[in-house]
């Protein structure tokens, strides 16, 4: 693999089955049967994100009740796209969406959305998720989200619509991204996936893949040191053997509505979710953080769980 020859630890079988029992649990509880979906000990008590970034409980909110709700005019898709992920909290854009009758450009109105959210900031409640962290730019304003808002729109007024719609690939709406301030490698990469989730654009999600830091840990875990700075082959390849490695394992493994493989966003994500596990699993094997413990755990969510994917991939 890229030149070099790796030797796969303990945790590269780990990442398949981790792969399989979750996607089992998704399955099970999507079907509505009554849990505990799984025996596994680490996945009974901690909480992971599914398999496929799609089908989790935000992305799917994103994918429904954002993206494809409302106007599918470019402008207006991006702008929704971009609000609803510089938080990544589904209560937020609730706020907004009860505060605002249309969350559109169209009637942007900057200090009336900075108005709503710093009142619920005065009162305690969080405007971000904890999923990732998203770096505030220095815009000239004494809060983050107040900065968010400001990037949000110099985004849109410097012509960010037209540079995606005029993008030919995935890595030209990453380029677009990563100009701006705060982004950064992984951050630009993420919401590319989630602007290609739309509409307005439609491009391959094998064509190329921006490893997070925990994507990196978990790479590590499964090939030691030796995969250092080939971690986007890494995860290339895991994402094109993958029906090899769920055969020589004996382990059933359909696809997301039986039909669509992992990704290699999908399997990034794997990565990240595979350091948490083995931290237990495989408390011997290091990755680059050092961290041994799982921080959240498993509580279920009242929400049924839904499985509505973008029209243009043909799942639902």
């Amino acid at each position: 693999m890229a030149g070099r020859t790796l030797r796969p630890t303990p945790v590269f079988d780990t990442y398949w089955r981790f792969a399989a029992r979750r996607q089992e649990i998704y399955e099970a509880r999507l079907a509505g049967r009554a849990g505990p979906w799984t025996t596994d000990p680490v996945l009974l008590r901690h909480r992971f994100t599914n398999c496929y970034r799609a089908a989790d409980r935000v992305s799917q909110y994103l994918i429904q009740d954002v993206s494809y709700r409302g106007s599918q005019d470019l402008d207006e898709v991006v702008f929704r796209t971009l609000l609803f992920k510089l938080f990544n909290k589904v209560s937020t854009w609730q706020l907004l969406s009860e505060a605002f009758s249309d969350v559109s450009w169209r009637d942007f109105d900057l200090d009336a959305f900075n108005e709503v959210l710093t009142a619920e900031f005065a009162q305690g409640r969080r405007l971000y998720s904890a999923a990732y962290v998203v770096p505030p730019p220095r815009l000239g304003a004494d809060r983050k989200h107040t900065n968010h808002l400001r990037l949000l729109r110099h985004m849109m007024v410097t012509g960010l619509p037209d540079k995606l719609a005029s993008a030919t690939s995935l890595r030209q709406v990453f380029e677009a991204l990563v100009d701006y301030p705060a982004l950064g490698d992984f951050l630009a990469f993420q919401f590319a996936i989630d602007l290609n989730y739309s509409s307005v654009l439609n491009f391959d999600e094998m064509e190329f893949v921006v490893p997070g830091p925990g994507a990196r840990d978990g790479i590590r875990k499964c090939f030691g040191r030796a995969a250092n700075g080939i971690e986007p082959e890494v995860i290339r390849y895991m994402a094109e053997h993958q029906d090899e490695h769920f055969h020589r394992l004996g382990l059933a493994f359909a696809g997301l509505a039986g039909r669509r493989p992992l990704q290699l966003i999908d399997c990034q994500n794997l990565f990240c979710e595979v350091d948490k596990y083995a931290r237990v699993m495989h408390p011997d094997i290091a990755g680059h953080s050092g961290r041994t413990r799982i921080k959240q755990l498993f509580a279920p969510v009242p929400e049924q769980v839904t499985a509505w994917f973008p029209p243009k991939w043909g799942l639902n």
